[in-house]
């Protein structure tokens, strides 16, 4: 999943992949602001056909918290 994860953020933020680990902080260390994130959560939740609270992203401050998050809801791979 974080190989998905690195690929998806990659693409919509212009980083290397390389750039982004499990701790990468969105806003501090990819420099995302809250479009790149409304972007990032429409994306996930195309990719796993899901609803993603917006509420619930707010707590979701690092890829690996992402990550968690969709495993909480079922998500693997």
């Amino acid at each position: 999943m974080l190989e998905k994860m690195k690929a998806i953020l990659a693409e919509q933020l212009g980083l290397n992949e390389d750039e982004i680990t499990t701790e990468s902080r969105f806003k501090e260390d990819l420099e995302a602001d809250s479009l790149d994130l409304f972007e990032l959560l429409t994306t996930l939740e195309e990719q796993y056909d899901m609803e993603i609270p917006a509420e619930d992203m707010e707590d979701l401050t690092t890829v690996g918290a992402v990550i968690n998050y969709l495993k909480t809801k079922g998500i693997e791979g």
